[in-house]
């Protein structure tokens, strides 16, 4: 398989759970907003690990999280109905934390960029 093949597979997977998760999952533990940042398929498309960031207290986070993780056998099942590949691969769900990361980054420039104007 070409990495342009599976570079096409990743977005298509990534735009068809983007939906799944705001207009089918009913699950009451899901709070806040939930994005998919990136999806990456393995080479012999078993397993699909798809990247989310949630926006939210800690709390929220977590339980948003735990609910993502226990319905992805259902991400799955209606991926199957959106994709025509011969096998849908497993869905594992992971906390993306790459946005937080860099804002926290950028927090440590913007108080370095402080300090060096007081220090004039």
């Amino acid at each position: 398989m070409t990495k342009y093949r599976t570079g096409r597979l990743n977005e298509e997977i990534k735009k068809n759970v983007s939906v799944i998760i705001q207009n089918k999952i009913k699950d009451p533990r899901m709070s806040g907003l939930v994005s998919v940042t990136r999806v990456n398929v393995t080479r012999d498309l078993s397993y699909a690990k798809v990247y989310v960031s949630i926006f939210g207290n800690e709390k929220s986070k977590e339980d948003t999280l735990n609910a993502l993780k226990s319905s992805a056998g259902f991400i799955r099942t209606e991926l199957s109905h959106s994709i025509r590949i011969r096998h849908i691969p497993q869905i594992i769900i992971e906390l993306d934390t790459g946005l937080e990361y860099g804002m926290h980054i950028n927090s440590l420039i913007q108080e370095i960029k402080e300090k060096g104007k007081n220090d004039e």
